[in-house]
């Protein structure tokens, strides 16, 4: 559920992601080559998912390639530290969903921006850009946080 509403950003969504993504997961077990864990080969196909999902609904359309994003230097360290990882999960579910997309992806996943503009049919460019966008989204609601 914790990834499907990383993706998702609100519980209706997420809990149809988390029951498509079960019959994903029990409908194609045999495909499981047991090469890795099977805890990894399950959230695979969860994030597969929540991306099949994001991908129907076109959610960088408007997204503009930006070879180059000025990166604000880390700010916020001292409030970031006061959060709770709950809160700070709840501002992750709250980005805009082409950020929150690329930000779970590389962020929290570890994908390559490489292998997120393959997974959502974009450039690696627009990777970067909303990835960037997303850390100065995050930074700006960190830094009003009291």
């Amino acid at each position: 559920m914790g990834v499907c509403l990383r993706y998702a950003g609100e519980r209706e969504t997420a809990r149809d992601l988390l029951q498509d993504g079960f019959v994903k997961v029990f409908t194609s077990l045999d495909r499981y080559a047991g090469t890795g864990t099977l805890e990894g080969w399950i959230r695979a196909v969860f994030v597969n998912n929540a991306l099949e999902h994001l991908r129907k609904r076109d959610i960088l359309r408007g997204s503009a390639d930006l070879e180059s994003l000025y990166e604000a230097p880390g700010e916020g360290e001292t409030t970031l530290s006061k959060m709770a990882a709950g809160e700070l999960m709840t501002l992750v579910q709250s980005l805009p969903e082409g950020f929150r997309a690329v930000f779970n992806m590389y962020a929290i996943e570890g994908y390559s921006h490489k292998e997120i503009a393959g997974k959502l049919h974009i450039t690696e460019s627009t990777s970067r850009s909303q990835y960037v966008r997303a850390r100065k989204w995050l930074q700006e609601r960190i830094a009003r946080y009291k």
